[in-house]
């Protein structure tokens, strides 16, 4: 008698969780009937099929809600370049006089970053930049800005098309101040 006590709550245990899948199965049931013959699994073993308690327990979680920012920013660092370096590399150039006056011309408004080897300030607003090409430019520097600031170089966000252009790019300087170029010009030694 005892033993038939303990199937019978055993069975009673099993059915609600029974009762509360079969709603749902025998709607799958319906729609699989309605759609055509398909290979169906032994109760409760469903793939879509989960129990109540993990129903109860995604209702009251709150909802995960992912995002990924992906953000490239490129800063190039020019600085000048060190004594030993610029004695070596007059050292290199042939024994001639030197000429001793220079004459600005026109440049182009962007100057490409990945040519600039060094940079020197000159006057109070105009800095020497020096590229691979052995080409010297004058950048003029906004009027509020000085030429001082950026002794020890300066930093620049990398553009798009690599280039450091008049009125849009802006020179960081390692002090803290913040300039734009106004003019470019290259400086070309005249003959005396």
């Amino acid at each position: 008698m005892k033993r038939i006590a303990a199937l019978l709550a055993l069975v009673a245990l099993f059915v609600p969780l029974v009762a509360v899948q079969l709603p749902s199965r025998l709607a799958a049931q319906d729609v699989g009937a309605l759609s055509g013959p398909q290979s169906s699994l032994p109760l409760g073993f469903g793939p879509s099929q989960t129990s109540p308690t993990t129903l109860l327990d995604e209702a009251y979680r709150p909802p995960v809600q992912n995002q990924v920012r992906i953000q490239q920013r490129v800063i190039v660092r020019v600085s000048p370049a060190p004594p030993r370096a610029r004695t070596q590399m007059l050292a290199d150039l042939p024994r001639r006089p030197m000429r001793q006056s220079y004459e600005e011309v026109d440049h182009a408004d962007c100057v490409q970053v990945s040519d600039i080897v060094g940079v020197q300030p000159a006057n109070d607003d105009r800095l020497l930049i020096f590229t691979r090409q052995r080409q010297v430019l004058a950048a003029t520097l906004e009027d509020s800005c000085s030429a001082r600031a950026f002794y020890a170089g300066f930093y620049v966000e990398r553009s798009e098309d690599g280039s450091l252009c008049v009125s849009r790019d802006l020179l960081q300087s390692r002090a803290g101040a913040s300039c734009a170029v106004a003019d470019f010009s290259r400086l070309v030694a005249v003959g005396q």
